[in-house]
C-alpha cells in the first residue's frame, strides 16, 4: 500500500539520505520525493512510499522520527498517481484541448497538489449568491453550486471547511481547502488532512493565472452581471 508522508527535515547535508535509510529499515520503498517548501534551517518534503502489507503505517512514523531533527507532520494513504503531474504537462494538455480546458484544469490541479478533488466555480451574480460549478476534477463532490461568502477568491488562500457555507462532510473528513482566482472564476481545491503551505498557494495562483489565458471560456474577462466583491 502507498502512503504520502510529509516530513519537516533539518536543512543539513545528509538529512534526506538519513531519512531514506531509516524508511528502508522498515521495508518502505520510496517512490517519489518532492521538496515542497524551504525556509531557513528546514525543508518540508513529501515522500510517496510503498509499504509491505505486513507493516503498519505507524512504522513509517517511528522510522522517520529516529533521524535527529526530523518532524512527521502528516501521513495518509495515497492512491493517486505516483509520478507527479507537473504544471508544464498540465498546461500543454490545456492547450491541446481548450474546449475541455476547465475540466482538464480541475483534474490536473487535484493531481499536482495531491488533493482529493478540485472545483471551478463561476462568480456569484449577487453579493449573497452562490457560485455555479463549471467543472470538477478528482473525486469532486457532485454539487451544482456552492455558497461563496468568501468571494472574491483573490488572493489565493486557505478556507475553513468548518464554516457554515461548506458541506458538513468536508469538515468531518478533515478537508483542507485552498482557493485561487481563475480569471473571473475561482479554483477551489480540497485535500484530506494535509495543510496548505504558503509556497503551495503561490504555485496554485500562478498555475491558475496561466491556465486562465488558455481556457476556452473567457474566464479572464468579467462575466456579465457577476459580483466581484
Amino acid at each position: 500500500m502507498s502512503f504520502l508522508l510529509r516530513l519537516v527535515l533539518p536543512d543539513r547535508p545528509g538529512a534526506l539520505g538519513a531519512v531514506a535509510s531509516a524508511l528502508g529499515t522498515v521495508g518502505a520503498d520510496i517512490l517519489s520525493v518532492d521538496v515542497i517548501e524551504r525556509s531557513p534551517g528546514s525543508a518540508v518534503d513529501d515522500f510517496v512510499v510503498e509499504l509491505p502489507s505486513d507493516r503498519l503505517p505507524d512504522s513509517l512514523i517511528t522510522a522517520a522520527a529516529t533521524v535527529h531533527g526530523v518532524q512527521v507532520e502528516s501521513i495518509r494513504a495515497y492512491a493517486g498517481q505516483i509520478d507527479p503531474h507537473r504544471e508544464l504537462e498540465l498546461l500543454e494538455a490545456l492547450a491541446r484541448d481548450p474546449q475541455a480546458s476547465l475540466a482538464v484544469l480541475a483534474d490536473g490541479a487535484a493531481r499536482i497538489f495531491r488533493a482529493g478533488w478540485a472545483l471551478v466555480l463561476a462568480p456569484p451574480t449577487t453579493p449573497d449568491g452562490a457560485g455555479r460549478v463549471l467543472a470538477r476534477g478528482g473525486a469532486a463532490p457532485e454539487i451544482d453550486e456552492l455558497a461563496v461568502p468568501w468571494w472574491p477568491p483573490r488572493p489565493a488562500r486557505q478556507l475553513d471547511a468548518g464554516e457554515t457555507w461548506a458541506p458538513a462532510d468536508w469538515h468531518r473528513l478533515d478537508t483542507e481547502l485552498a482557493v485561487s482566482p481563475l480569471g473571473d472564476a475561482a479554483l477551489l481545491v480540497g485535500r484530506p488532512a494535509l495543510r496548505w503551505l504558503a509556497s503551495e498557494l503561490v504555485r496554485l495562483q500562478h498555475l491558475a493565472a496561466i491556465a486562465a489565458t488558455v481556457s476556452a471560456r473567457p474566464v479572464g474577462e468579467p462575466a456579465p452581471g457577476a459580483y466581484s466583491g
